[in-house]
């Protein structure tokens, strides 16, 4: 089997790479920025700007059984126009290109801000109301894909992240800045009063989920790709300074609370589960025991 990551250079596709090397697969890495590739990669690594491809593309990243397609620019302005009126159209005509040239299997990462301010566990049925650029861009893509898997057929999945952490986070993200505060050996970090409830998964988990997707090349539509606990984000960042023995206190209150985010929301999980244990029809599916849970 062989299998192609757009985006590979990224945060996540670093770890999905990483994680594909454990694997007896082909692995086909595919990038923009080549600087960006580790040195110690040895796959197969490609260079592409998506927004350039041209027909014949499936070929030229080396026509692969299954794509995981992570890929995407202007982040982290999850407000800017620019999801829909250059991200939206590029990414389409890229992946309806790698479609309709044979591509078998398709995964894709989603976003939880595709469901918007709606509260609570939330479900992949529920209907989208995103209220953010980068959620209405991404939901807007995932319903173009669905409508090209019904002129030619292939195995789709789409993957809807949650709040992942990890090493080589970006700069922007709490547990990056909570690093680097203490990396500056400041006394207080400053946060927002941290009773928002959110769904943290560790990106080494979330990679071996989207792995086993891949090779199990599923079409099981919409999934969330989370831990399925509600945590508050005060608890999160309380666990990592004890986990790393940091020496930091908080100081909450300092920043309001997101306007685009509503204040709890987490993953019903029941899907997941259920991928783990079996298909949509109750058949056995070969995954191993994921992300650190157990069968």
């Amino acid at each position: 089997m062989k299998i192609a990551v757009t985006g590979a250079a990224g945060y996540i596709g670093r770890y999905v790479i990483a994680e594909l090397t454990r694997h007896p697969v082909e692995t086909v890495a595919v990038a923009r920025n080549m600087s960006k590739i580790p040195d110690e990669w040895s796959c197969d690594i490609r260079q592409m700007d998506i927004s350039e491809a041209e027909e014949g593309v499936l070929a030229s990243i080396g026509s692969p059984d299954v794509v995981i397609h992570l890929a995407w620019g202007g982040l982290p302005n999850y407000n800017s126009m620019h999801h829909i009126e250059t991200e939206l159209p590029s990414q389409y005509r890229f992946l309806s290109l790698l479609v309709k040239e044979g591509l078998k299997t398709l995964i894709v990462a989603g976003t939880c801000l595709e469901y918007g301010m709606q509260y609570g566990p939330l479900k992949e049925e529920l209907e989208a109301r995103p209220s953010t650029s980068y959620g209405y861009a991404k939901n807007a893509l995932r319903i173009q894909l669905e409508y090209l898997q019904q002129q030619h057929p292939f195995n789709f999945t789409w993957g809807r992240l949650f709040y992942l952490y990890g090493e080589g986070q970006s700069s922007n993200s709490i547990y990056s800045q909570l690093r680097e505060a203490v990396h500056r050996g400041k006394e207080y970090f400053n946060m927002s009063g941290g009773e928002q409830l959110r769904d943290y998964l560790p990106i080494e988990k979330a990679a071996a989920y989207i792995v086993d997707l891949a090779k199990e090349e599923a079409n099981v539509g919409i999934l969330n790709i989370a831990s399925g606990q509600p945590v508050s984000m005060r608890t999160m960042v309380e666990r990592w300074i004890y986990e790393n023995k940091w020496k930091i206190k908080l100081n909450l209150g300092h920043f309001q609370y997101p306007k685009y985010e509503p204040m709890a929301f987490w993953s019903d999980g029941m899907k997941l589960s259920k991928f783990e244990r079996g298909d949509q029809n109750g058949n056995d599916i070969p995954c191993r025991s994921v992300a650190g849970f157990s069968k």
